[in-house]
């Protein structure tokens, strides 16, 4: 990297093309969700060693229930073993991991190795990671809504005082910084249902790369584009312009 880079805070990823991946290479879509979940500990490992604080990937969506069964079991069994994979990688590393998403819509056991994972590493000091599974967008805001309802209707809130952030602290990334960059890797240009509220001012960075082959250089381009754009909320600059 070079000196001098501004290095963004949070950085989401969506995870695209482990399918394809495999295809291209004459194996089954299992193999590269595999390859894929390998290339999450590396990532993880090289985002902290730049400087990123919090790193977010969308895993597993709310729409990936209609993928072909055989693909979803397959993909609840590595889950199972990433888990196990995780603890012993955030131990090593200092790593905080969390799952965002509907928990209650995945399998009892994986509930609760979710929570031995995040009750293990709330701790840790190090990069903050959070995997988004069963996961969407509008689902997390229509459960937020549902809950800023329920005190409504029980009268410990007035409607009128509902506001922007009492929305985003009722959502699952509420004690989060709004992502700085999202990468979305295989040349995809859709959000795809992924922090629909929080990516309301985020940057974005569309590579080539299949996910397996997302590596600490393709990271580093990432960071390097974030680097040139002038970064604005709203109407407002996030840094004063250089006039000269």
């Amino acid at each position: 990297m070079e000196e001098g880079m501004k290095i963004p805070a949070h950085v989401a990823i969506i995870l695209d093309g482990n399918g394809r991946w495999a295809k291209s290479k004459g194996m089954p879509r299992n193999y590269g969700h595999v390859q894929g979940a390998r290339t999450v500990e590396v990532i993880c490992e090289e985002a902290y060693r730049m400087g990123i604080q919090y790193l977010t990937v969308y895993a597993f969506s709310t729409e990936n229930w209609n993928r072909p069964r055989d693909e979803v079991d397959a993909l609840m069994k590595l889950l199972r073993n990433y888990m196990k994979t995780c603890l012993k990688t955030a131990a090593k590393n200092n790593m905080c991991v969390r799952v965002i998403g509907d928990k209650t819509g995945l399998d009892e056991d994986i509930r609760e190795r979710i929570a031995q994972l995040e009750e293990a590493t709330r701790n840790n000091t190090g990069l903050h990671f959070q995997i988004a599974l069963n996961y969407g967008g509008r689902d997390e805001i229509v459960r937020a809504v549902k809950t800023l309802a329920s005190r409504v209707a029980e009268g410990t809130l007035k409607q009128e005082e509902i506001t922007e952030q009492m929305i985003s602290d009722t959502l699952d990334t509420h004690d989060l910084p709004e992502p700085d960059l999202l990468i979305r890797t295989c040349n995809e240009n859709r959000i795809s249902n992924f922090l629909l509220w929080q990516i309301a001012y985020t940057e974005f960075y569309i590579t080539d790369a299949a996910w397996p082959d997302f590596t600490k250089e393709e990271l580093e381009k990432a960071v390097m584009s974030y680097n040139k754009r002038n970064r604005k909320y709203g109407m407002v600059k996030d840094e004063p312009e250089d006039n000269d």
